[in-house]
């Protein structure tokens, strides 16, 4: 298990953290990521969002992958809060 304190995470540039989020951008941008996880036997699916924080179903071989938490704070939640104003965080079900 690595040690996630060493992981430096992009910033949020000129972005009001108290955005709502736009639900249509969201959903886009998941479409957009999903061929990738799609490729190695997992998928995706939002399941909700709440003050900032999206919670995404792992599917398929996500579930129980021990790399999973890595693709979603690396990959997912990297991308989201790049391309979709108002999110704070990503967390996985």
């Amino acid at each position: 298990m690595s040690d996630e304190k060493n992981i430096e995470f992009p910033t949020l540039k000129n972005r009001d953290e108290n955005d709502d989020i736009d639900m249509e951008i969201l959903n886009e941008t998941i479409e957009y990521i999903r061929p990738a996880v799609q490729a190695d036997g997992g998928d995706i699916k939002l399941a909700s969002v709440n003050d900032g924080v999206v919670n995404i179903d792992m599917l398929g071989a996500c579930q129980g992958c021990p790399l999973s938490i890595a693709t979603l704070k690396s990959g997912i939640e990297r991308i989201l809060m790049d391309k979709v104003p108002g999110v704070k965080e990503v967390i996985a079900t």
